[in-house]
């Protein structure tokens, strides 16, 4: 017999999901079916929680206590890059491989980097290379960051040509 139900016990669960849409819930229910929670309306609560991220696949945690899912946003750093290019929502089944070919400023990439920071998914010990890591994410995405190539402004930094301001 399986033990009895704790009301106090907290579990958490990390999903990825993209924002604003209802996830199925064939993929939803091995995770959250076990804690006795429906799969349907855990997917229309995460929609409604990623609907800014509207087209961006976000991870998305769960935290469930007492029969009951709290959603929250994590954001990953390649979230927030494509968010902060302000590209118009598309549509993942029609279109795909989408390059994001846009470009951004040093001051969004250090405000990610910050952003990052406060919610310690950042490896680095300074801000500096928060930055870094930032660029580098941008260099994946296919962004440009002041109209020059991420990897020029990280060599730049490295070189100290280009000073990051740590408050």
């Amino acid at each position: 017999m399986p033990p009895k139900f704790d009301p106090t016990q907290v579990s958490y669960i990390a999903l990825r999901a993209t924002g604003g849409e209802v996830s199925s819930s064939s993929a939803l229910a091995p995770k959250i079916g076990p804690l006795g929670l429906s799969p349907k309306k855990v997917g229309e609560d995460i929609a409604k929680a990623t609907k800014d991220w509207k087209g961006i696949r976000v991870t998305v945690q769960l935290k469930v206590q007492n029969r009951q899912a709290t959603v929250t946003v994590l954001p990953s750093a390649s979230s927030l890059v494509i968010r902060a290019l302000k590209e118009t929502p598309r549509d993942k089944k029609k279109e795909k491989n989408i390059l994001h070919n846009g470009n951004m400023s040093l001051d969004d990439v250090i405000s990610i980097a910050r952003a990052m920071r406060e919610a310690d998914r950042s490896m680095a010990r300074e801000l500096k290379g928060s930055v870094k890591e930032i660029l580098g994410t941008c260099m994946s995405v296919g962004c440009t960051v002041d109209g020059e190539s991420p990897k020029d402004i990280q060599s730049q930094i490295a070189a100290g040509e280009i000073e990051v301001p740590e408050k």
